[in-house]
């Protein structure tokens, strides 16, 4: 028997939802909501009816009965850390949604809505996989400062996903594999995945790796202490520094990769440095997650939207090809990710987490 899945992963100004049949997306369709729409919500939870009644109009226009749907499925948001995997939407992890446990995000959202649509027409709800998955082994969490712990964010559903494809197209067991993934978008996130858990990542988000298109990743500390104490910034404005306005925005003034190589391609030799410090950044988080593994990788996937940039890919394998051969999938289908999540927990290949 198939399963009909709703699939709703929101973001702060928009709320992408697919429906899919088994792995076979029927639709999808991004509902854009403007500045003045949002902002007449105090909080992100305040905007869950405002969401829940588009989506549902949207659903009623393509005249599909969501009484046919066998799941419902949102993104993850910013729960407490917890190991990878397919999580129902416990009231404990609902409660946490919605007061944000780690910080508010237009994702904790993704949750609030599976389960509430869910409960609606009587079928579960679940999430995949947040940004909050927490696999780090011990020895990967100290920073040389008891203060400031690393901390694992990254972008586990893209990574976990492509993990899992490749051990599945090759008759392979995810658990059963040490493999190095590089996730390059906005923002670049590189971990060692052994046995089927991260057990070191360079953190996405804030501080941590090679920079990226909108981030700063690794910068010199006692610099960016002088820079915090100058007077000439204030806190926002300095962690503007680190994301959203880092790394290429900061040198070129732009966050995507294709004017970053149209420059290179028009002789800029500025734009050309900076790439080349970028890849080799990315080849050094590379290196260094291979090294967590004691150099046994079986693989090294490259994905995220950067992937489809042939130039890059092939620099890395350059680069870091004698550690293990180089497996590319291009960008990230976070919505199939999803739905692949729930059906693997239906189809009882994998067991719901508890939250």
């Amino acid at each position: 028997m198939s399963v009909k899945s709703l699939i709703i992963n929101p973001g702060s100004t928009s709320t992408k939802i697919g429906v899919f049949e088994d792995e076979t997306l029927l639709f999808e369709e991004t509902l854009r909501h403007s500045t003045e729409e949002i902002s007449q919500y105090a909080s992100i939870v305040d905007q869950k009816d405002f969401r829940k009644n588009i989506i549902l109009s949207l659903l009623k226009e393509k005249d599909f009965d969501i009484h046919s749907l066998n799941v419902v499925v949102g993104r993850g948001g910013m729960l407490k850390p917890i190991p990878g995997g397919t999580y129902a939407v416990s009231d404990a992890l609902l409660e946490d949604l919605k007061i944000g446990k780690q910080g508010q995000h237009a994702s904790n959202l993704g949750g609030i809505l599976a389960r509430e649509i869910g409960d609606s027409i009587s079928v579960p709800s679940y999430i995949v996989d947040p940004v909050v998955v927490d696999e780090l082994m011990p020895a990967a969490r100290f920073s040389g400062v008891p203060e400031l712990p690393r901390t694992s964010v990254f972008h586990a559903l893209n990574q976990k996903a492509v993990a899992k494809r490749y051990a599945k197209e090759n008759g392979k067991n995810y658990e059963d594999l040490n493999l190095v993934v590089v996730h390059m978008g906005g923002g670049v996130s590189v971990g060692a995945h052994k046995n089927g858990k991260v057990i070191d990542v360079f953190n996405a988000l804030d501080g941590d790796g090679a920079f990226s298109p909108e981030r700063a990743g690794a910068v010199p500390s006692g610099a960016l202490v002088k820079m915090c104490f100058s007077g000439k910034y204030s806190e926002k404005e300095v962690y503007a520094k680190l994301v959203g306005k880092g790394g290429f925005n900061a040198y070129l003034g732009t966050n995507d990769m294709r004017e970053v190589e149209k420059k290179v391609a028009a002789g800029d030799k500025e734009a050309e440095l900076y790439r080349e410090a970028f890849l080799l950044q990315v080849a050094k988080d590379i290196g260094s997650m291979a090294c967590v593994l004691e150099g046994k990788v079986d693989q090294i996937i490259v994905t995220g939207g950067i992937a489809y940039d042939e130039y890059v890919t092939s620099e890395l394998k350059k680069r870091a090809g004698f550690i293990a051969p180089f497996t590319i999938y291009p960008g990230e289908d976070e919505l199939l990710a999803l739905t692949q999540g729930a059906l693997r927990v239906l189809n009882g290949e994998e067991k719901a987490m508890e939250y």
